[in-house]
């Protein structure tokens, strides 16, 4: 079945052109590099998996409640229009609302994949130039991943959102190399990797928390590799170039802010979409929601050298100033622990399982 088939909105042309601009760069030094990017690229070989082995593909998901997470977290819970509905039309919510998050995680994977490639070309380092290309293979086996949850799992897909896809083409079509790095591996996936943990910790559905489990110990690499390279390269630009970078993140922010709003999960039920916002603006889920998903970036720019007045000013209005001082070297080892947990617990029960099943076989033989 084609995925325009399970668009539960018109996502408009099959492709998305992004004009490219900017240089493709070689490098003819092939000997030298940085300590901690080579070391980091290493650990990028490493941790290579496959999607198709890694996960427990065999887990049943319940389509009208893929995720597992409370009705409180759904913005217009205890509204009248919750009130009207019966128990299939609050399925029907759960199974629009996880396939609206999801279909955003996969649309930000292909974002991702594309920005690491073009990392890969226009970056003029060898050293970045390899670990990126680890990633690039990274993001597509996150898509593939998300691609599938959502094909196999809930049936349905939602277009890319339009603040999404606005910061995407934004990333994607400056000409300065740094961009895709500013742009991906700070702002979209460090709003992801806020995102993805919320729903992990959250969730009581076993494949959904595989997946961002394993997705976030991949993301926690990425997100240090960002830093690695733009904090070296922001020692060397002038008070106006980084004013300039300042304004694309403030810019960023906003877009990111609102775009896990799911307005338009809620259209599709008959809220009218004024409505819709206010109650998103109301939830103190969503608000909660909102804060911490910039619980990655804002520590992350100010550790990369951008913290003017305007962007500080931008973190107060935001509410999110403070979460400047979280440990986010502590968040990434927290997220690399989690997804080797789950995968002992999963080769524990599958040993135990083995071993069981040759008890019963001995036992079995003995008895005949």
């Amino acid at each position: 079945m084609s995925t325009y088939d399970l668009y539960a909105m018109d996502p408009g042309a099959p492709l998305w052109q992004v004009p490219a601009t900017g240089a493709a760069r070689f490098s003819w030094e092939y000997d030298e590099g940085r300590d901690r990017l080579l070391a980091l690229y290493q650990k990028g070989k490493d941790k290579q998996w496959d999607g198709q082995k890694r996960i427990a593909w065999d887990l049943e998901v319940d389509p009208h409640d893929p995720l597992g997470i409370p009705d409180e977290a759904i913005s217009i819970y205890g509204t009248p229009h919750w009130a009207r509905m019966n128990d299939r039309d609050r399925g029907e919510l759960r199974k629009h609302l996880a396939s609206w998050q999801f279909s955003q995680f996969l649309h930000g994977e292909q974002g991702a994949m594309v920005c690491a490639a073009r990392i890969c070309e226009s970056v003029p380092d060898l050293d970045a130039k390899l670990y990126s290309a680890t990633q690039t293979m990274d993001e597509a086996r996150h898509a593939e991943i998300y691609a599938r949850f959502l094909h196999e799992k809930i049936g349905m897909l939602y277009p890319v959102n339009d603040n999404l896809q606005a910061l995407l083409g934004d990333t994607l079509s400056d000409s300065r190399w740094d961009m895709p790095y500013l742009g991906m591996q700070v702002l979209i996936e460090g709003l992801a990797l806020a995102a993805f943990g919320m729903i992990r910790d959250t969730t009581d559905k076993p494949l959904p928390k595989q997946i961002l489990a394993y997705v976030m110990q991949d993301e926690a690499r990425h997100v240090a590799f960002g830093r690695m390279a733009l904090r070296d390269y922001y020692k060397q630009l002038s008070d106006a170039e980084l004013r300039e970078r300042e304004e694309f993140v403030i810019e960023g922010c906003y877009l990111m802010r609102d775009r896990l709003r799911g307005v338009e999960v809620l259209e599709n039920f008959g809220i009218p979409k004024a409505e819709a916002e206010e109650y998103s603006e109301r939830s103190e889920y969503l608000a909660l929601f909102r804060q911490l998903l910039f619980s990655r970036i804002v520590p992350c720019v100010k550790d990369i050298g951008l913290w003017g007045k305007r962007l500080q000013q931008a973190y107060v209005d935001m509410g999110v100033f403070d979460m400047g001082n979280t440990n986010l070297d502590l968040l990434m080892a927290q997220d690399e622990d989690l997804a080797e947990k789950l995968d002992a617990e999963r080769f524990a029960a599958e040993e135990q399982a083995r071993v069981t099943e040759v008890e019963q076989a001995i036992q079995a033989g003995a008895e005949s």
